[in-house]
């Protein structure tokens, strides 16, 4: 099925810039203006213009103004959106850039990548661009350039599994975790900017508002992050419907898909390595993010991590750490030793863990090796 875009553009009072914007937008498809409550009268300055218009009466926010549009997108049998802002900091003639990624990729996310080597380039908004491109790698393992990026492309049937809650600014940044949790692509492409000088700029950013809800957002996020639980999946039937696919059998697929025997055993290698340091109550927290970070799987590290429960481990760093320091083993154990020389005890289970910890972790991580290389060989040898 070819792909078949509608161009949306939401705006809110950037009638200055709109009729521009809108008129270069419609040489490369079908335009959409979605008028989110604006009380400048901008609008009328394209009534002239050939292309569709829907009005909120009232401003409901970005996200809202983007839902509006897909609801659309269907009714005209579109296949994806493209999204640009209004303000006309995005060109228009790159539109047949995103039409080409699609058609290479239609079901991924492209997201523009901003070229901030320009001028007028507000510090606030590189600050928020690594600030959410952070974000996005620990929540969901991937490298994005420019996660507050306007200008877009989405496939339509993403809208139908990805169920998101804000309806402003920070839509923008959920729906993109929500999709790589879902098993979509994102990507990065390439696009300009044009920023007017700061007298000249309209923006309806609040610096206040809107900076608190993405903060809470990621929050949210962050925190359904952590969780050892891998997300609902979803795919395409042998009819083309889009399916979910049950946690459990998703976690096979993407340990077939993606996984390989290296990248576990660095899983498992670094689980050990940071369940033997003495992070206290800190251990699951700090594997998650490693393995966030890195798109190493998060149930290998935490799996193996639970070698290192007290007593055993601990109490064998205490040992070599005592070894180290003494130059024999800890033999009494009493109140003394534990209670009242127990910052003695917590320095030598640091000391202790620099020397196990790396000699556990690279023999955790060659037996992790050894096992997954012989299953994936046994699966690839086995009939399909």
């Amino acid at each position: 099925m070819p792909v078949n875009p509608l161009i949306v553009i939401p705006v809110f009072n950037h009638g200055a810039s709109l009729r521009d914007v809108a008129k270069r937008a419609m040489k490369y498809g079908d335009v959409l203006i979605v008028d989110d409550g604006s009380t400048d009268s901008g609008v009328a300055e394209i009534s002239d213009l050939e292309l569709n218009l829907i009005s909120h009466d009232e401003n409901l926010g970005k996200g809202q103004a983007i839902l509006t549009a897909v609801e659309k997108a269907r009714k005209m049998g579109k296949t994806h959106i493209i999204t640009i802002d209004a303000d006309g900091q995005h060109f228009p003639e790159e539109i047949p850039n995103f039409i080409e990624a699609i058609s290479q990729s239609p079901e991924a996310i492209f997201v523009g990548s901003r070229d901030f080597t320009g001028q007028n380039i507000p510090g606030s908004s590189k600050f928020g661009r690594s600030f959410s491109n952070f974000w996005l790698r620990v929540q969901t393992g991937i490298k994005l350039s420019d996660v507050q990026s306007g200008f877009r492309a989405y496939p339509l049937e993403i809208f139908t599994v990805v169920k998101t809650s804000e309806p402003r600014y920070a839509f923008e940044v959920e729906i993109l975790v929500k999709a790589a949790w879902a098993g979509y692509e994102l990507k990065d492409l390439p696009i300009k900017v044009f920023y007017p000088e700061p007298e000249e700029r309209v923006s309806h950013f609040d610096a206040l508002k809107d900076n608190l809800r993405i903060s809470l957002l990621n929050t949210r996020l962050t925190m359904r992050a952590f969780l050892p639980l891998p997300h609902r999946q979803y795919d395409k039937d042998a009819e083309g419907r889009i399916t979910p696919i049950h946690p459990m059998r998703s976690l096979r697929i993407l340990l077939a898909k993606d996984e390989t025997p290296s990248r576990l055993a660095i899983a498992g290698a670094m689980g050990m390595l940071l369940g033997t340091l003495p992070l206290i109550a800190m251990h699951s927290i700090a594997i998650i993010i490693f393995c966030s970070f890195f798109r190493l799987s998060k149930i290998t590290g935490l799996a193996v991590s639970q070698l290192c429960i007290p007593p055993l481990v601990p109490a064998l760093c205490i040992e070599a750490g005592h070894y180290l320091r003494y130059d024999k083993f800890l033999t009494e154990i009493s109140l003394q030793t534990l209670g009242y020389e127990a910052v003695d005890r917590f320095y030598e289970w640091v000391l202790g863990s620099l020397v196990l910890g790396p000699l556990f972790a690279i023999i955790i991580g060659i037996v992790i090796y050894v096992m997954a290389f012989t299953i994936k060989r046994f699966l690839d040898m086995k009939p399909q």
